[in-house]
């Protein structure tokens, strides 16, 4: 397992921190929150005319052919930007899945569009079972769709949402218009102004042709589901990495220059070792982030790293957040200094797919599921 960086992701490092370097900033940040809308469309297309948002997606479609540890290195970039984005959503959740299952036709249709910053994409896969919740019966030439699906990240801006549901011959994945006649979005804000909807089906009708990789991939549809939230989980990881490295950068000089009895904060020991525990929470998420998004970019069974390396992001980005914060005094609450945004960013990625308690859970199951290994002895 090597951890050095390939061209291709120093390429897409570089050419991240270029394009967000220039273009993103406090002020730019707190205009688009004061918009109303959390999603920044001029920076979509620069990172569309850059290719980025392509990393994933085949050359076909107009797209670099690369893959998801590409993409974790774009979202970590993200992060330290705190860049008001869909990127997991759009890119991971949503055009992953296409790049995966569907038919030609659907990667014409939908990555075409996605690489070209010209379609949004989302799908319902935040919470436990993500095949409860919505049911399709069959009818002549497609299905009618009816439930509810929670926590559907920004379902109300996309120009499609993947919805899992069950049929009567197993798990399909639907591409729904969220637009479309019989379909209800009520939305809600996350602490880092992320849109979480609730999505209501009332008889929604979809052909064939919006069945995810058509109606003979059913086999195929729970394994893509389970690797697709994992993929999610990772990138998701890849964000709190970006956003706690940046933090711990920005609360470093502040104690450098914030001076108290006549001397730089960071010159008291208590400081110090306040930092140092902070970077070695930093240094621990990303290793084993970077060990997760190794594993499921080779297909390799990757649930139980999967679920410590959310664990870190939740509990450790919790902890250097919170001395982020500690260390600033009352600036660090103050809403025109940027600490705070990144407080907040923090806290909706701790929860995202799953807390810290939760992960310790998965794990355990996992654990006793297991048999331990015997003790063995063997005679002089």
């Amino acid at each position: 397992m090597d951890f050095k960086p390939t061209d291709e992701e120093t390429m897409v490092r570089d050419l991240a921190r270029g394009i967000l370097a220039k273009e993103v900033d406090a002020d730019r940040v707190k205009a688009i929150e004061q918009s109303g809308s959390w999603h920044d469309e001029r920076l979509w297309a620069t990172l569309a005319e850059a290719g980025l948002l392509g990393i994933a997606v085949g050359e076909e479609q107009g797209g670099m052919g690369l893959g998801l540890l590409e993409l974790c290195v774009l979202c970590e970039e993200i992060g330290r930007v705190v860049a008001p984005v869909p990127v997991v959503t759009s890119l991971v959740l949503g055009g992953m899945a296409i790049v995966e299952l569907g038919t030609d036709a659907q990667k014409r249709r939908w990555l075409t569009g996605l690489v070209a910053g010209e379609v949004l994409l989302t799908a319902a896969v935040d919470g436990g079972d993500v095949t409860r919740g919505v049911r399709a019966s069959r009818e002549a030439g497609g299905y009618v769709l009816s439930g509810r699906k929670s926590l559907v990240a920004g379902a109300d801006h996309a120009s499609c949402v993947l919805v899992p549901a069950r049929t009567d011959d197993g798990v399909a994945i639907f591409l729904v218009d969220p637009r479309a006649t019989g379909v209800r979005v009520v939305t809600a804000k996350a602490s880092r102004g992320e849109s979480l909807c609730e999505l209501t089906l009332e008889g929604v009708r979809i052909s064939d042709d919006d069945v995810l990789g058509g109606p003979d991939a059913g086999r195929k549809v729970p394994a893509v589901l389970a690797a697709l939230r994992d993929r999610a989980t990772v990138a998701t990881c890849a964000l709190q990495v970006g956003v706690s490295a940046r933090a711990l950068e920005i609360t470093a000089a502040y104690v450098r220059d914030r001076q108290q009895f006549g001397v730089p904060i960071g010159s008291f020991q208590a400081v110090q070792h306040r930092l140092a525990d902070a970077y070695i929470d930093v240094e621990a998420m990303r290793w084993v982030m970077w060990r997760a998004a190794w594993k499921l970019a080779r297909g390799l069974n990757a649930e139980r790293e999967v679920a410590v390396a959310k664990f870190w992001a939740a509990e450790a980005g919790a902890r250097v957040l919170a001395s982020a914060q500690h260390l600033h005094g009352g600036i660090g609450v103050d809403v025109d200094y940027p600490i705070h945004r990144y407080f907040l960013w923090s806290k909706a990625l701790e929860l995202s797919f799953g807390s810290a308690p939760e992960q310790l859970v998965r794990l355990g199951r996992d654990m006793a599921a297991r048999p331990a290994p015997r003790a063995t002895y063997t005679p002089k």
